[in-house]
């Protein structure tokens, strides 16, 4: 249908994952709803990830509950099955999705409710707006990247495979999923990688027979709704390549790849590393620990009968690079041609200009529902637990702010019953 000049209830601003999610759970409170998606559906699966990519956590956990995916349940989705899997859901659920149509500007209705909503394709009006974007809009290089003509620099999300790069060594700055991962494959197609190693989190792929997914929810970690003061930006080193393994940055180091510090400065060709490598790979190692040993008192505390591990608490030697760590690297000498910035993503809510954002740019909103009147929020970290960002979490996300919409629209017809009445 064309959309100038549409009236909807509720308008869905992107169809990767939350936007899908969302459109399910306002089919099932019967709310007139629309999802516009600027590309095509779960696009940045797609074009926004490397080659070799596959979901983080296995199938029958990274999923929606109406819909398995097409591969062993134990086995972890690559990146176009993710994205072939969205588009057979939305199909599924009869998703009222336009593709190709960009939402240029939101902007508050005065003397009358809702919201005119600006598109590539018209303008239409919407009672209310879930903003279902995601948390992965803008690539972030911090402005310490060096401005060297011969040397080849891009972020983790235009990376695709090893063939992309010039000849030479390759300096991958952050180790969360992305760059450890990005790191190890360089690695494997027989590339010199040095890894700067920040703050991070390294849980087991798997531990007594039980996938770290599985033992996060049993443990109630998904479920845990306040994140900790000075967590914000501790990433997460895990991952289900070549079948899933547990990320070792020691062993790495010993296969060959230089780890360092994290990275602070430039001066010229010469980076310049902290010297908290040890202090890092140590908490990262604090953090594996004790994953274990909270298995191992669940374990006890319900009797189960799961198989032993004692080689998970085993510890390789440290590599050269560990025990003298690099404080810096002339990167010419070094024969790094390109750097790799696996620094994360910023958000982008330029489009979206109504009262519901902090001082940061970041939405002010409570379990998805913006601090505006009728404006939502789904898809994003910690929107209501430490899940949110994950598929299943997103799910159960939209299911919440879709019955808050539900809510809202009854008040809205009580009223409109009672104006009717009076007449």
């Amino acid at each position: 249908m064309p959309l100038h000049d549409t009236e909807i209830d509720t308008l869905v601003v992107g169809a990767g994952q939350a936007g899908i999610a969302m459109s399910e759970h306002l089919k099932n409170h019967g709310v007139p709803h629309l999802v516009l998606e600027r590309s095509r559906v779960a696009e940045a699966w797609r074009s926004g990830r490397w080659d070799s990519l596959v979901a983080n956590g296995p199938a029958w956990h990274d999923r929606f509950p109406g819909r398995d995916f097409d591969i062993a349940p134990d086995g972890f989705a690559g990146k176009e099955q993710v994205a072939d899997y969205f588009e057979a859901y939305a199909a599924q659920i009869d998703a009222p999705i336009h593709t190709g149509v960009e939402v240029k500007r939101v902007t508050r209705n005065t003397g009358r409710p809702g919201f005119t909503v600006e598109t590539s394709e018209g303008t239409l009006q919407a009672r209310r707006v879930v903003a279902a974007t995601g948390p992965f809009q803008k690539p972030v290089i911090p402005p310490i990247a060096p401005a060297l003509p011969n040397l080849y620099q891009i972020h983790s999300a235009q990376y695709f495979n090893p063939q992309q790069l010039p000849e030479g060594a390759v300096l991958v700055v952050g180790a969360g999923s992305s760059g450890v991962q990005i790191a190890e494959e360089l690695m494997r197609a027989g590339r010199q990688v040095y890894l700067s190693v920040g703050a991070h989190d390294r849980p087991p792929r798997a531990y007594r027979n039980r996938d770290f997914c599985w033992w996060l929810g049993v443990l109630g970690l998904w479920d845990t709704e306040t994140l900790q003061p000075g967590r914000e930006h501790v990433t997460i080193a895990v991952s289900g390549a070549r079948g899933g393994h547990t990320v070792d940055f020691r062993r790495l180091a010993l296969e060959g790849m230089v780890l360092t510090g994290l990275t602070q400065a430039f001066d010229g060709h010469t980076v310049r590393f902290a010297p908290d490598l040890n202090e890092n790979l140590d908490r990262g190692d604090a953090n594996y620990l004790a994953v274990l040993d909270a298995a191992d008192a669940w374990i006890e505390r319900n009797g189960m009968d799961l198989p032993l591990e004692p080689q998970a608490r085993e510890r390789v030697a440290d590599a050269a690079c560990i025990t003298a760590p690099l404080h810096e690297l002339d990167l010419a000498a070094a024969g790094v041609s390109t750097i790799i910035w696996a620094t994360g993503y910023a958000t982008d809510y330029s489009w979206l200009q109504v009262d519901t954002f902090k001082d940061n740019g970041k939405p002010s909103h409570q379990r998805g529902v913006g601090r505006e009147p009728g404006i939502y929020f789904v898809g994003l970290p910690w929107l209501s637990r430490r899940g949110s960002a994950f598929i299943w979490g997103v799910w159960h996300d939209a299911k919440h702010v879709a019955g808050h919409i539900a809510t809202q629209r009854q008040y809205q017809h009580y009223r409109a019953a009672d104006e009717a009445a009076s007449r």
